[in-house]
C-alpha cells in the first residue's frame, strides 16, 4: 500500500462523507420544528469507508496475483488417489482414473442427497415465518431456471420474464374467480396459457438479439402490467384478485401452518422438476443446438441449426415454469394485483441467473436463494440491511464476474494410444 493509494482512499472517504451528510448527519422534526445533529454517524462514515477502501484496495492489488497463479499448472501431488493414478501406467492407470471420477461422482449424490433431506425436515424444523421465506426463495429458484434456459443457455438477453410470472398467476385467479376452479384444474391450464404467450413474444422478436430484444421484452412485460392495471371489468384492475383459495388436499380441511407447509413440498417438488427437466433439455439435440447459438448463431445456422426452432422452444420452455411459479404464488398469497409483476421482479430473476453463474443449474439455484434469503435474513441491521446487501453484491460481480458458480464448457481430450 503506497502513501499515493492511501491520500485517495482518504479523499474518496471525504468525498462520500460530504454525499451523506445531509442524510445521515442532519435529522429535522417537522413537528417540533427542531434539528438533531448526529455527528457520530459523519464518524462512523469517515472511518468505514476509509478502512473499507483500503482494504479494498488492498483485495484488488492481491486479485491479479491469484488469477496468475490460477493460470499456471497445478501439480497434484496432495491427493493421495491422484498421485496414485499418476504414477501408475496402461490399465493400472485407467482403473485409477475411474476410481477418482466414481470418488467425485459419489461425493457430489451424497451432497445433493443432504440437501434432499434438508429440504425435506426444513418445515418442521423452522417456524411459519421461515417456511414462507423459503417459499418465496423456491419460487424465485424455479423462475430463474426457466429464465437460465432462455439467457444462459441461449444468451438473449430477456427483461420482460415476469410477463408470463403474471399470466399463470392471474389465470388462477380468474379462474377461480369466473369459473369456481380449484388449484390443480388451474395450474396445467396456466402453464399451457404461459408457453403460448412465450411463443406469441418469441414469433416478432426470431430475428433481433442484443439490446434490441432486451427492449421488445421489456416492453411485452410493461404491456402486460398495464392491461391488467386498466381491465378493471375483468382483473379488477389495481385493487386485483382477492380470496384466491389455497391448494386442498383430498378436500381436508388445513389450517395456516398445515397448508403452508404442503404449499412448501408443492413448491419444493416443482423445483425438484424443474432441475430434471433444464438438465435433460440441456444435454438435448435442442439444448445442445441452443447453446450452440448462444455462443454464435451465424455458425450455428451456418452449420445447419435451426434458429427459429430453437429460440420458439426456449421461449416456450422458459415461460411454462414461469406460469407453474405464478400459480403456487397466486395460492400461496390468496391475492395478487399488478404491483406484484413489475419490472423490478424481472431484474431480480435476472440477478439470481448472473449472480449465480450463466448456464450453471447449482449456480442459478444458489444464486437465487442468496439474492431472496440475504435481504430477510440481514433484517436485524434494520435501515442499513439493503446497503450490506449491495455491498455484498458489488464485492461479488468484483471478484467473481462469472458468478458463483460459472458453467463448465464441455471438452474433449484425444489420448494418442500406446505402442507395445
Amino acid at each position: 500500500m503506497t502513501l499515493q493509494q492511501i491520500k485517495k482512499t482518504a479523499l474518496v472517504s471525504l468525498w462520500f462523507v460530504f454525499l451523506t451528510f445531509p442524510i445521515m448527519v442532519i435529522r429535522v422534526n417537522t413537528i417540533t420544528q427542531t434539528i438533531t445533529w448526529r455527528w457520530h454517524n459523519m464518524a462512523f462514515i469517515a472511518l468505514g469507508t476509509f478502512f473499507g477502501g483500503l482494504l479494498w484496495r488492498l483485495a484488488l492489488d492481491r486479485k491479479p496475483a491469484s488469477a496468475r497463479q490460477a493460470k499456471q499448472p497445478e501439480v497434484l501431488t496432495e491427493d493421495p488417489d491422484v498421485t496414485d493414478v499418476k504414477a501408475e501406467s496402461g490399465i493400472a492407470r485407467r482403473l485409477g482414473i475411474l476410481r477418482v471420477k466414481v470418488a467425485q461422482k459419489r461425493t457430489r449424490r451424497s451432497l445433493i442427497a443432504l440437501a434432499v433431506f434438508s429440504a425435506l425436515l426444513f418445515p418442521h424444523l423452522s417456524s411459519l415465518y421461515q417456511t414462507n421465506i423459503m417459499i418465496t426463495a423456491l419460487i424465485y429458484v424455479m423462475l430463474a431456471l426457466g429464465l437460465n434456459i432462455v439467457i444462459g443457455l441461449g444468451n438473449m438477453l430477456h427483461l420482460g420474464y415476469i410477463a408470463f410470472f403474471a399470466v399463470g398467476a392471474y389465470t388462477y385467479g380468474l379462474m377461480h374467480q369466473y369459473l369456481g376452479l380449484g388449484f390443480w384444474a388451474a395450474l396445467p391450464v396456466a402453464a399451457v396459457l404461459s408457453t403460448l404467450a412465450g411463443i406469441l413474444l418469441a414469433l416478432p422478436v426470431l430475428r433481433l438479439r442484443g439490446d434490441y430484444l432486451a427492449i421488445v421484452t421489456l416492453g411485452f412485460a410493461e404491456i402486460v402490467r398495464i392491461l391488467l392495471n386498466n381491465a378493471r371489468n375483468l382483473t379488477g384492475g389495481p385493487a386485483g384478485i382477492s380470496g384466491i383459495p389455497r391448494p386442498s388436499f383430498f378436500g381436508m380441511t388445513m389450517n395456516l401452518y398445515q397448508v403452508s407447509i404442503y404449499i412448501y413440498y408443492i413448491v419444493l417438488a416443482a423445483v425438484v422438476l424443474t432441475v430434471f427437466v433444464v438438465w435433460r433439455f440441456e444435454n438435448s439435440r435442442i439444448g445442445r443446438a441452443l447453446v450452440a447459438m448462444g455462443e454464435d448463431d451465424i455458425a450455428a445456422e451456418a452449420m445447419g441449426v435451426d434458429i427459429s426452432r430453437v429460440k420458439l422452444t426456449a421461449f416456450a420452455l422458459g415461460s411454462l415454469w414461469a406460469g407453474i411459479g405464478g400459480v403456487i404464488f397466486a395460492s400461496r398469497t390468496a391475492f395478487i394485483n399488478p404491483a406484484s409483476f413489475t419490472v423490478w421482479q424481472s431484474i431480480i430473476v435476472l440477478s439470481c441467473v448472473v449472480l449465480g453463474g450463466m448456464g450453471s443449474i447449482p449456480g442459478v439455484i444458489i444464486g437465487a436463494l442468496g439474492l431472496i434469503l440475504i435481504p430477510e435474513y440481514l433484517r436485524a441491521f434494520s435501515d442499513y440491511r439493503m446497503l450490506v446487501f449491495g455491498a455484498i453484491l458489488v464485492t461479488m460481480m468484483v471478484f467473481r464476474p462469472g458468478g458463483l458458480i460459472q458453467k463448465r464448457r464441455r471438452a474433449y481430450t484425444f489420448h494418442v494410444e500406446e505402442q507395445k
